[in-house]
C-alpha cells in the first residue's frame, strides 16, 4: 500500500479547482494504461464542487470509457435531494456523454429493492462484479467529516469495523439519514489511486491524527490507503495543526 502524500491550498476554492484538475488526469491516465478508467465519487460540498469544476474543465476525458461509482448513498427516495447521485448528476453527469450503463448508482428505498439489506446485497455484486474484470478501482474520491469519517464509514461502527465485505448497510448512522449504504474500509483499499479532499479548520485535528497513525477505529479517514497512491488535498486552514515545513 501507498504512503501518504500531502497537498496544501490557500483557500477551499483552490483546493477544489486542484483537485478537479487532478481528477482529470488520473481519468485520463486510466484510460490511457487500461482502455477505460472508474472513480468513485464523493458527496458534500467539496466533492460535488469539484465535479461542476470538471464540467468546465473535463480535458481529454473519454466519457465513453468511464465507470462512476459512489463511495457511500443515502438510503431514501429517488429524487431526494439528499441523494449524492442525483447532486453529482446535476453538477456534472446531465452535461457529459457518459454511457448509462456504466454509472452504477445505488438503489433508492423507492426502488426495486426497498428493503436496505437487499439493496446492500446489489450493490455489493455490482462492485464484486467490476473488481473481478478490472482488479480495482482507479481513482476514489474522499471527503473527510470533523471525526474523520469517510463514506459512511464513522467512528466506533461495525461499518467500520468491517475486514472482509465490500458494501455494507449502515442502520444507526451519527449523521442523518440514519440508513445508508457505504463502501468500507477493504474497498477503499482496492483502489489504485485515493484522494481525500478536505477544507475547514473544524477538520484540523482529524487530518493531524489521521496523518499520524491513528487507529482507523478512531479516526476512519486514517484507514483510507490506495494501492499506488494516497493523496491529501487540503487548505490552509484543515492543515493547520501539521508540522510546518
Amino acid at each position: 500500500m501507498s504512503k501518504p502524500t500531502i497537498e496544501t491550498f490557500g483557500t477551499p476554492d483552490e483546493l477544489v479547482q486542484a483537485a478537479a484538475a487532478r481528477l482529470v488526469v488520473r481519468i485520463v491516465e486510466a484510460q490511457r494504461l487500461h482502455g477505460s478508467a472508474s472513480v468513485v465519487l464523493t458527496g458534500g460540498g467539496t466533492g460535488i464542487g469539484l465535479l461542476e469544476w470538471v464540467r468546465k474543465a473535463p480535458g481529454d476525458i473519454d466519457w465513453s470509457k468511464l465507470d462512476i461509482f459512489w463511495g457511500d448513498e443515502r438510503f431514501v427516495p429517488a429524487g431526494d435531494p439528499e441523494r449524492n447521485d442525483l447532486q453529482a448528476r446535476q453538477a456534472l453527469l446531465d452535461h457529459v456523454p457518459v454511457d448509462p450503463a456504466r454509472v452504477h448508482p445505488t438503489e433508492t428505498s423507492s426502488g426495486d429493492y426497498p428493503d436496505v439489506l437487499e439493496a446492500t446485497g446489489e450493490y455489493a455484486a455490482t462492485v464484486h462484479a467490476h473488481l473481478a474484470q478490472h482488479g480495482a478501482f482507479d481513482i476514489h474520491l474522499l471527503g473527510m467529516g470533523g471525526e474523520g469519517h469517510v463514506n459512511s464509514l464513522f467512528p466506533h461502527t461495525a461499518a467500520t469495523r468491517e475486514q472482509h465485505d465490500l458494501v455494507v448497510a449502515e442502520t444507526h448512522s451519527p449523521k442523518p439519514p440514519a440508513v445508508r449504504i457505504t463502501l468500507t474500509l477493504p474497498a477503499i483499499r482496492k483502489s489504485r489511486h485515493v484522494m481525500i479532499i478536505t477544507a475547514g479548520e473544524a477538520k484540523a485535528a482529524a487530518v493531524a491524527a489521521a496523518l499520524n497513525g491513528a487507529s482507523p477505529l478512531d479516526i476512519p479517514a486514517a484507514g483510507a490507503i490506495g494501492t499506488e497512491s494516497t493523496t491529501w488535498l487540503l487548505d490552509e486552514a484543515a492543515a493547520a495543526d501539521l508540522p510546518r515545513g
